[in-house]
């Protein structure tokens, strides 16, 4: 990838540091490891539940509003169901003191934090932690915030020299996240990438004399601007400093760099969570947007790692008391995304009706589900779409989301849920809680904006088996066969961002084009081999390699070949499955046009499995492969 922005010298030492990054540069990226290489540090075996003090607060906040918040969870029955993380947004820092570089909270703001000759949030997250919650804080990448940035207002920003206004991790790394986990106590950390970004030498904040230039190595707006090996170096030492002043592991670490610099196929391997797109707006179009940035990386979020579309909006704008529907629909959608929950309300004030959204048992618990998948797509219309989300209990959640202005007649079919068409498959809405049930087909009226969702029981497709497309949680992409990164025009375009309509517009800008999926090729065809259609299955480039967690299944067999949307119609690809490292089957060279070959393989005891689909073209991003009805079996035949 061509890059503009390079680092300076100090990072010239950062390859030592990542030696020891979750994601290895093997010689060989497609040999086999035999290891689960997503991130599975940290404590995020489901996705992480609690408030955060940015959307209701901005930079205004203080220690009233922390804890009345923290209360209204505790008081309302919403700890209980889960939400415990209390997050500390931007605007906590007074300064960094010079010359030992210790971070100073803004002690007008937080009383509490007065100790002595100094300042410490110990008291408060020991007043956190005794009411059985978590505490969360927040740092930037670079040595300076977002809110230093892109501020109109001086009021809540740090104060003092250039250096003493540098309360970023750029620098401080070591000192910031033992002075964070373990003289203050804390449980989650948010980092930003505004200083990473927004402070390069012609930058209005830096020619004001008020703050130091920082090469920028982040563009949002441009994937082929950023330098993705100095963004994942920084995390790598941020992981590093994670392991040793957090041994236990009892932390959580998100990744908040808005969807740029591609990590949105790389974050699942550095943080528990990765933000997927720019911060969301209390807009139904914004709302859109960071939707479409993770419904289709169904396969990039897993237990320990997951996508991050942004903070729920639920409380404002076209998601108050006023607007229901939107609102459900916004709870309903990021737990089918198996998205963070977290809420950005003023919890002190929240409308009843709106508590009922969160506080909704059964969503709550299709977000938590232990299986850890992420919905797939079963129908995707630019004006309807139909997600269903595995769980662990061999039953179904199922989202019908109206993105439309109009009502629509939806057709839900046995098919959409991979379970039999010729038994009844009971639907229970996780709304009214009221049953209904239907043999292959039902029609369902979805209104404007509205997500109907149920629990969804009946008799599964493949009796003895599980489709791979059925268990993303457990399917890793190590390698998905993206060479240069492109920007994924999918992604709904909103009017509503943060620079509303000044300026030309935004444009596509998020990389992850071409990424593997769930039952469709990458570039989002059906799949297809020299004819034969695929309804289920894994879609990905040659020169890739997938790794599949197998739990206690016996066979894994799939139909494989060279998709007939390839472009490429002249290189050979070959097919392999290994256990545990060992080659179990391996295909003949396969091109376009040629029927699919069956592989099959004998996993009885393996642990991992992993597909290698590998290439006589080298790296070709226009080679798309299928393995069609990938599953595996419980018996041997």
């Amino acid at each position: 990838m061509q890059t503009t922005f390079r680092r300076p010298p100090r990072l010239a030492l950062i390859p030592l540091l990542l030696a020891a990054a979750s994601l290895h540069a093997a010689a060989d990226p497609l040999a086999p490891t035999a290891r689960w290489s997503a991130y599975t540090a940290g404590r995020a075996a489901t996705p992480p539940m609690g408030w955060s003090s940015w959307n209701a607060f901005g930079t205004d906040i203080d220690e009233a509003k922390i804890l009345g918040s923290a209360q209204r969870i505790a008081d309302s029955g919403l700890s209980a169901r889960g939400y415990r993380y209390i997050n500390i947004d931007d605007g906590w820092a007074a300064r960094r003191q010079m010359p030992d570089g210790r971070l100073v909270i803004r002690a007008e703001r937080f009383p509490s934090s007065v100790q002595g000759g100094g300042t410490s949030f110990r008291p408060l997250t020991d007043k956190l932690h005794a009411m059985g919650l978590k505490a969360g804080i927040y740092s930037d990448l670079g040595r300076n915030t977002c809110s230093q940035a892109y501020s109109g207002v001086e009021t809540d920003l740090p104060k003092g020299s250039v250096l003493e206004r540098e309360i970023g991790l750029y620098g401080h790394i070591d000192q910031d996240i033992n002075l964070f986990f373990g003289d203050w106590g804390f449980d989650f950390i948010k980092v930003d990438g505004c200083g990473l970004r927004a402070y390069g030498a012609n930058s209005a904040k830096v020619r004001s004399g008020q703050y130091r230039a920082l090469t920028p190595v982040l563009d949002l707006e441009s994937v082929g601007r950023s330098d993705i090996p100095a963004v994942q170096a920084e995390f790598t030492q941020i992981n590093a400093a994670l392991q040793r002043n957090k041994p236990d592991g009892d932390f959580l670490l998100s990744l908040c760099i808005w969807g740029a610099a591609d990590v949105r196929a790389w974050g699942k391997n550095y943080g528990n969570l990765s933000r997927t797109s720019d911060d969301i707006t209390p807009s139904w179009s914004r709302l859109l947007s960071n939707f479409d940035s993770a419904a289709r990386r169904e396969l990039y979020g897993h237990p320990g790692g997951w996508n991050d579309p942004d903070m729920l909006y639920i409380g404002k704008g076209d998601f108050d008391a006023d607007h229901l529907v939107e609102a459900r629909s916004h709870f309903a959608l990021w737990a089918m995304l198996n998205a963070p929950l977290m809420l950005g309300a003023d919890l002190r004030t929240m409308p009843q009706p709106l508590m009922d959204i969160v506080g909704n048992a059964d969503i709550i618990a299709v977000n938590q589900d232990p299986a850890g998948n992420q919905a797939v797509l079963a129908y995707d219309a630019d004006d309807l779409e139909i997600l269903v989300k595995p769980l662990a209990s061999g039953q179904k959640a199922v989202a019908i989301f109206n993105r439309g202005l109009a009502p629509i007649d939806v057709d839900l079919t046995a098919e959409h849920l991979k379970l039999r068409g010729d038994a009844p498959v009971t639907l229970t809405d996780l709304w009214t809680k009221a049953d209904s049930t239907f043999t292959k087909e039902t029609k369902l009226r979805v209104m404007p904006r509205e997500t109907r969702i149920f629990r969804a029981n009946g008799e599964r497709a493949l009796a003895q088996g599980i489709y791979l497309s059925e268990q993303p949680g457990s399917v890793n992409p190590a390698v998905d066969g993206v060479v240069r990164p492109q920007v994924d025009p999918t992604i709904f375009r909103s009017s509503f961002g943060w620079t509303g309509t000044k300026g030309p517009g935004e444009r596509p800008m998020y990389a992850g084009w071409g990424g593997a999926r769930a039952d469709s090729t990458p570039y989002g065809q059906a799949m297809q081999i020299a004819g034969t259609p695929y309804a289920a299955g894994i879609g990905i480039l040659a020169n890739s390699r997938l790794e599949v967690r197998n739990q206690r299944y016996r066979r894994l067999s799939a139909q494989v070949g060279v998709d007939d949307s390839a472009q490429d119609r002249k290189h050979d690809v070959t097919f392999m499955i290994y256990g545990d490292g060992k080659l179990l089957a391996k295909s003949k060279p396969l091109r376009w046009g040629q029927p699919a070959q069956a592989l099959s393989a004998d996993v009885a005891g393996v642990r991992m499995v992993e597909l290698v689909a590998r290439s006589t073209a080298g790296a070709n991003e226009h080679l798309p492969v299928s393995w069609g009805n990938a599953a595996l079996f419980s018996s041997e035949r």
